[in-house]
């Protein structure tokens, strides 16, 4: 295969290593990523609380400055796609699968089964779930995705570096980034978005055979995944080789429609003045208590520290092992915005659909569950979605447009994930080989197949936490790369001194 880099060949053989634990001593794997996912949720949770944080204020800290007004790319350049496509892109790519898996699931968890606070099944436990879901897919997640994005897109299109992790980093280590140090940042980059794409691939499998389980009575096991997984492989990677313009832009597209017609019959047929009060309500909650969640760790209470390991900790490093490949491709997608305008699309738009989306397939949720009509939190996860609508009319239609719509955000999610892998490996290519795509589409299907076959979502859970944790050092040098040129960059452009030489 031609212009493939040494990180390529080095991340395959990671993969592959990986590939033949699994297979061979697959209760092995299991108990040694649960050993080690533990040992990080408890001695690094606190980092994890931190560093997320501090993407959240650089990213608002953008939104304000007056450098907001630089471009990502040079000043003549045009924005590629439309802000409707653009935005459909990014959101497809970012959270697709896990607001379908979790749109009702999460709120349920935290309400009947699990509480943040200790009040299950209360009034306050219903505001309490609802809250911290929001939380959980809220601007911290998309800050996560921003950085990383911001930071490739300024440095690719503006600096006209290469599409690279490393190349962010020549503010801060000069040479060294492309060197053996940059070589190694790249493969850590592509190992956290192998398992990050993995894992939800995974998650997809489960929910889509979990649909067709409660609808149909396929049988619910790792047979009937295995098989989700191979034929939506072959669907994606045919939409992988047509290139960005066409299967991704036309499924995004596509996902966003189908996403707003399931969201719309739900608004309609579900409560929707609870609907409507539910996010009115929990909006307030979140503002309020923001700064509180994005630093609780409970230290003195086991219990509530078990609780923040097994959802805070797993999200933030869920979001930063995916962030590597949402970050590329929304960065390949977002040539010619500012700063301010991106952060805008990027941080808030999505954030506040996420919020509508979880109030009302949530909120529908919660009723069921608190007026006795439906015991949804005894169904499996994957099946949670799949209840709720049983109880509403067109219950049919829904599920079957749901599991359209988890199958279109899987072949989305892994098509953009070869894409973006494609790129990592050939040197930044902007548009890389059809063989090089194909080869990380496969690797893609075997990884997540290898880990359902290992232990199921907890092994996908364990291994995504494991890749995250180096991954966020990465991205908090590429922080300090970003304002570090930033300043410069604003400096060399005068922007943000006229105040002061008015007050001098």
């Amino acid at each position: 295969m031609k212009k493939v880099s040494t990180v390529f060949y080095v991340s395959i053989a990671i993969m592959a290593l990986l590939v033949i634990f699994g297979v061979s001593a697959p209760k092995t794997l299991e108990s040694v990523t649960g050993a080690i996912q533990g040992f990080i949720t408890d001695s690094f949770g606190w980092y994890y609380l931190i560093v997320v944080s501090l993407f959240v204020l650089v990213c608002l800290y953008l939104l304000v400055s007056p450098i907001g007004r630089i471009k990502l790319g040079k000043q003549e350049d045009k924005p590629e796609f439309s802000r409707s496509t653009w935005l459909a892109m990014l959101f497809s790519a970012g959270m697709g699968i896990g607001l379908v898996f979790w749109g009702t699931a999460e709120p349920i968890s935290h309400y009947a089964i699990s509480s943040p606070t200790g009040e299950v099944g209360t009034d306050q436990g219903l505001q309490d779930a609802m809250r911290f879901t929001f939380f959980h897919w809220g601007i911290h997640a998309w800050a996560i995705y921003g950085i990383v994005a911001m930071c490739l897109a300024y440095f690719t299109f503006r600096k006209g570096e290469r599409a690279l992790i490393s190349a962010t980093l020549k503010p801060i280590l000069g040479k060294y980034a492309d060197g053996v140090l940059g070589k190694i940042i790249d493969v850590i980059a592509v190992i956290a978005t192998v398992i990050g794409v993995a894992t939800t691939l995974g998650f997809g499998a489960v929910q889509i055979n979990g649909g067709l389980s409660y609808l149909f009575d396929v049988p619910s096991n790792i047979v009937t995944q295995f098989i989700i997984i191979l034929v939506v492989t072959v669907l994606f990677i045919v939409s992988a080789l047509t290139g960005l313009g066409k299967g991704i832009k036309i499924l995004s597209n596509a996902n966003m429609i189908l996403a707003f017609a399931l969201f719309a019959l739900m608004f309609i047929l579900g409560p929707t003045l609870f609907t409507l009060n539910i996010f009115t309500d929990t909006i307030g909650k979140y503002l309020q208590t923001l700064v509180n969640m994005s630093f609780r760790i409970a230290p003195l209470n086991e219990e509530d520290r078990q609780w923040i390991n097994g959802w805070t900790i797993f999200y933030w490093a869920w979001w930063i092992a995916w962030s590597p490949f949402v970050g590329i491709f929304i960065a390949r997608v977002s040539k010619g915005r500012t700063i301010r305008e991106f952060v805008i699309f990027v941080l808030m738009i999505p954030s506040l659909i996420g919020f509508l989306w979880f109030s009302v397939f949530g909120g529908s949720a919660l009723t069921l569950e608190r007026d006795g009509i439906a015991q949804l939190s005894k169904l499996a996860t994957e099946e949670s979605l799949f209840g709720v609508f049983a109880n509403y009319p067109l219950a049919t239609l829904m599920s079957i447009l749901a599991i359209i719509l988890v199958a279109i955000f899987f072949i989305t999610s892994a098509d953009s994930g070869t894409f973006v892998l494609g790129m990592m490996t050939t040197n930044g290519s902007q548009n890389p080989a059809n063989s090089v795509k194909l080869v990380w589409g496969i690797t893609l299907t075997v990884i997540a197949l290898v880990l359902l076959y290992s232990g199921g979502l907890q092994a996908l859970q364990n291994t995504m936490i494991i890749a995250a944790l180096p991954f966020s050092v990465v991205m908090a040098l590429m922080t300090a790369s970003l304002l570090k040129d930033l300043n410069k960059e604003a400096k060399a452009l005068g922007i943000g001194q006229i105040k002061k030489k008015k007050t001098s």
